[in-house]
């Protein structure tokens, strides 16, 4: 049997580059080296958009994406994405110049790079996903992944059933276009005011206001408490949490990654 160094020079002068595939998938937690091994046979692997199948392929996990039944695999990954419940009256920024407060006086200055993926307008509260994984973030922002998002508005005025079906079924006519809720439901009225759970998938600025405020019914308060399957959970407002690995393939899944 040939040295362990003869075969490595061997394979330098084969051009064998890179990592065995199913060390990687191993490294990324998919199991043991044999178990890697039966994902890669069994056609569950896509390295760069192409199904491999052939065991001892070689790649490099820094310069190509690896997909396990479609999803992206994270490997030692460095990337963080937090999720933060913002209160009113916080800017979705990292910084202003009249000195209000923002993102960053939530998070300090423990996470230079991330920034964060959408917005809330100043006076809504909720959750706002930050990172610093940028396609990541394209992804969760793109019109064309559609992101559900959930939020609990408190209407003024007392609004009946047959409200919420209508901006299901017809939507409402705004100024840039039609725009329609995936969902509606009342949770609590009295009097003078209603308190609506609402999802839809656009991301428009301050759209959840305009829906409302177009049919003679005015958001009095606005929390956003999920995107996609990330919930606001309890997390205090002011404060936030970084995503366990679970929520970040959850999150990759739902974006397309």
């Amino acid at each position: 049997m040939p040295h362990p160094y003869t075969q490595a020079i061997r394979a330098r002068e084969q051009g064998e580059e890179g990592i065995r595939l199913q060390k990687v998938l191993a490294q990324a937690g998919f199991g043991s080296r044999r178990k890697c091994e039966q994902i890669i046979t069994q056609g569950r692997v896509e390295v760069d958009g192409k199904l491999v199948t052939t065991l001892g392929s070689r790649v490099d996990p820094s310069h190509q994406q690896i997909r396990v039944d479609g999803s992206r695999i994270h490997l030692n990954d460095k990337h963080v994405t937090l999720a933060l419940n913002k209160p009113r009256k916080v800017l979705s920024t990292m910084d202003d110049p009249k000195g209000r407060f923002t993102l960053r006086d939530i998070i300090g200055d423990r996470y230079e790079r991330v920034f964060h993926m959408g917005r809330l307008d100043y006076d809504s509260e909720g959750l706002i996903l930050m990172t610093d994984d940028g396609e990541l973030a394209q992804h969760v922002m793109h019109p064309r992944y559609e992101v559900e998002k959930t939020y609990i508005a408190t209407l003024s005025g007392h609004i009946g059933g047959n409200v919420c079906r209508r901006l299901v079924t017809q939507g409402v006519e705004l100024d840039d276009g039609l725009i329609r809720l995936d969902h509606c439901a009342i949770i609590d009225h009295n009097r003078e005011h209603t308190i609506v759970k609402v999802v839809l998938h656009s991301g428009k600025n301050r759209i959840v206001r305009r829906i409302f405020g177009a049919i003679g019914y005015p958001v009095t308060r606005l929390v956003r408490t999920q995107i996609g399957p990330i919930r606001l959970g309890e997390i205090r407002p002011g404060s936030y949490r970084v995503l366990s690995a679970a929520e970040i393939k959850a999150l990759d899944k739902e974006v397309g990654l």
